[in-house]
């Protein structure tokens, strides 16, 4: 959904527009850039992000922060209180790695190794969680210098495990780790925020540009997996066995038919992808079972719930016209990330006061998944992406996320300081208006 023209350019008067926001933001940058150049150096895998977390905790308690710990088990949660009386706000992080190998050659590239999921990994920031924790930490040290100014109390969120877990099944224990850890570790329990923001540098974007929209920022994702059994047999004759394989190219088929006969895409859209196959041993002998995992995404959450309640029944049925049987099994990483209509609106002039004419209001949601959603479950929330491209380079060439090229322009980093700072300033100010409007929504 687009705002009016007038609110992208409405004056900053009545929000917080002093210059010492960005003059702090600026004189921050340094610092920021070196701990987001050591984080990058020493990455660490989701659940194992004990080194980053102590440096979290140091850094907190150096800028006279109340921190607590003990969720989600490398959580970190600080707590600022401003001089003000005020709502209560979060800004939120994420801290860990990727089991990938880095390619980029900078002077701080990432050589570390770790063990994930049983075998030994490369280990690199190649979704940029290094310059989120280290944007947020630089916020706090501008937040606590000028605490006396803050009208409320801020909660800063470091989570781990965004990405998943190096030490658990994933698919099957997804609700022990990231953001449903935290909540259900009681991270909010003693200092219940009533709005949070997050942000995320996004590749092929220009360092200190921001996109956001209202609405559906980010797919939801669920995790798929079938086991179809069948008769092993001779290649020669399959009428004496049962063929999984061909049972399950079958289904792989039906399962597109979901989205493009079974879901309302005037909702929105819907996604099922097969990224793994794992059957038989010789080119000569049918299987006697076919493993499958796959990749579900919507930004609708009907879509989501048809998608996820057609399937069972689909692989059933196309099981039972091929005589062999097959289990299926869901498992929820995400729902929707959802920016909230009035949360959204209300800092339209924030963007503006951060990054001018550098500000896009996005058409569409980006196709990936962020555990962010969750937080959306209890609270307004706002997500926002942050341009990590260097300016002079070439948009359409930049390596994407998840690459092992994948870079972030440290240039970058004061304008994710500056927004981060800028949210608490100015949320304040339209603190009761957007509760009004999340009270009408439940």
């Amino acid at each position: 959904m687009h705002f009016s023209f007038i609110v992208l350019t409405l004056s900053t008067s009545s929000l917080s527009s002093a210059d010492w926001i960005k003059e702090s933001s600026n004189a921050t940058e340094a610092k920021t850039i070196q701990l987001r150049q050591h984080i990058h150096q020493h990455p660490e895998l989701g659940n194992m992000e004990y080194e980053t977390s102590k440096l979290v905790q140091k850094e907190l308690k150096s800028y006279g922060i109340e921190v607590k710990t003990g969720f989600a088990k490398t959580g970190v949660i600080g707590i600022l209180r401003g001089s003000q009386s005020g709502p209560i706000m979060a800004l939120r992080a994420d801290m860990d790695a990727l089991p990938m190998q880095e390619k980029t050659n900078l002077i701080f590239a990432s050589q570390t190794k770790a063990m994930y999921q049983g075998k030994e990994s490369f280990v690199m920031h190649a979704c940029g969680h290094d310059a989120h924790t280290a944007m947020l930490l630089g916020a706090a040290k501008v937040l606590a210098a000028n605490k006396d100014k803050i009208a409320g109390t801020v909660v800063f969120v470091f989570q781990p495990a965004e990405e998943g877990g190096a030490d658990i099944d994933n698919f099957s224990q997804g609700d022990q780790i990231g953001s449903r850890k935290m909540i259900a570790d009681g991270a909010f329990k003693s200092v219940k925020p009533e709005v949070i923001f997050g942000l995320h540098v996004i590749a092929g974007i220009p360092s200190g540009h921001l996109h956001y929209k209202s609405g559906a920022i980010l797919n939801s994702a669920d995790n798929l997996r079938i086991q179809v059994k069948g008769q092993q047999v001779h290649g020669s004759m399959p009428w004496a066995g049962r063929d999984p394989i061909v049972a399950s190219a079958q289904m792989i088929n039906q399962l597109q038919t979901i989205i493009s006969r079974r879901s309302d895409l005037s909702k929105g859209m819907g996604v099922v992808s097969i990224g793994n196959i794992q059957a038989g041993t010789a080119g000569n002998i049918i299987p006697e079972q076919v493993s499958m995992l796959g990749s579900i995404r919507s930004n609708n959450e009907d879509i989501r719930q048809n998608i996820l309640s057609t399937i069972p029944k689909m692989i059933e049925h196309t099981a039972i016209a091929n005589d062999v049987t097959a289990t299926v099994e869901l498992s929820s990483y995400a729902p929707v990330t959802m920016n909230h209509p009035a949360l959204t609106e209300a800092m339209g002039p924030t963007f503006k006061a951060v990054a001018g004419d550098q500000v896009k209001i996005l058409d569409n949601n980006a196709s990936a998944s962020e555990d962010f959603a969750y937080y959306g479950k209890l609270m307004p929330s706002l997500f926002v992406f942050l341009g990590a491209t260097p300016k002079q380079q070439d948009l359409t060439k930049a390596a994407p996320n998840h690459s092992s090229y994948f870079i972030v322009d440290d240039a970058t980093l004061k304008t994710g300081v500056e927004t981060h700072v800028r949210f608490i300033m100015d949320y304040p100010k339209v603190a009761n208006k957007v509760q009004m409007a999340w009270k009408n929504t439940l």
